[in-house]
């Protein structure tokens, strides 16, 4: 959707920092950031697995580093929080080592729109197709693919002015009914919308809330969800890579006007695309 002033993505997510022969990037890390880890290669280490907020991080190896992808819930408090780190060695014995990690505040801005009272107050049909689309997205949600599909950095779907970023706290009709969970691109309808890294196609259908939507899982519980869509260029059960066309945007569902909103989605909870998008991936 389209509010506000044209801002440019955060500029926190371009160095690392160390504690302990641990990395992550991006240095700080707020609520709602995506968390690259990265722990160096020993000879000794066949795995490396980790508990980070609830989640399990299972780590993949790439050069001298095992890294592990994740993410910190939008809701979390500042603070200094717990990653517990398993390293088995081919004895099969298992290393336990704890780091502290400092999460801080993230600002987040909050806006007034007005869209059509179907999307605020929908009627018995409306909630019916509502409920719907919720079981769907349960279901697909539920998608786990436990290798990594994507390959390297993530790309804008778009070239194109950011509308509005993650976080923003939605007043629709007077009432705040959400928080803005995505990155929306400034694009008229009709824009090609590309992939923004390898993946399966595991929805391609209209919602009523998201309109014509694309889901792409990348494994390991990483989803790339594209909202508003006015075509689709692919159907669920396609194989993606990074860039390759998925759909034209536009403005159907609950939207103001033309636009895509780039959502992404970790073990059931939403991160910053813009974060993402920073992130030097192996």
């Amino acid at each position: 959707m389209i509010f506000g002033a044209m801002m440019g993505l955060p500029a926190h997510a371009k160095s690392l920092t160390r504690a302990g022969g641990v990395k992550w990037q991006p240095a700080k890390i707020v609520n709602g950031s995506p968390v690259l880890f990265q722990v160096p290669v020993s000879n000794r280490i066949q795995q490396v697995s980790a508990i980070w907020l609830g989640h399990r991080l299972d780590f993949f190896r790439s050069g001298n580093s095992w890294y592990g992808l994740a993410g910190v819930p939008v809701e979390t408090a500042p603070g200094s929080y717990e990653l517990k780190l398993t390293e088995t060695l081919a004895s099969g014995k298992a290393l336990e080592i704890t780091r502290k990690v400092m999460v801080t505040k993230g600002v987040y801005p909050k806006i007034t729109v007005k869209v059509a009272k179907q999307y605020t107050e929908p009627n018995p049909e409306q909630l019916r197709d509502i409920n719907a689309d919720k079981e769907l997205k349960q279901k697909v949600f539920a998608t786990e693919t436990p290798q990594r599909l994507w390959a390297g950095s993530f790309e804008a779907p778009v070239t194109a002015p950011i509308s509005d970023v993650f976080g923003t706290a939605r007043v629709f009709n007077q009432e705040v009914q959400s928080r803005h969970l995505g990155l929306d691109y400034g694009v008229p309808s009709g824009t090609p919308v590309h992939a923004a890294n390898r993946g399966t196609v595991i929805l391609a259908r209209p919602l009523y809330f998201e309109g014509s939507c694309v889901v792409i899982d990348h494994g390991r519980g990483l989803f790339s969800l594209y909202l508003h869509l006015s075509d689709f260029k692919v159907k669920e059960g396609d194989q993606v890579e990074t860039g390759q066309l998925i759909g034209l945007s536009g403005g159907s569902g609950r939207a103001t006007g033309p636009h895509l909103h780039l959502a992404i989605r970790w073990q059931g909870v939403y991160l910053d695309p813009a974060l993402l998008l920073e992130l030097k991936l192996p």
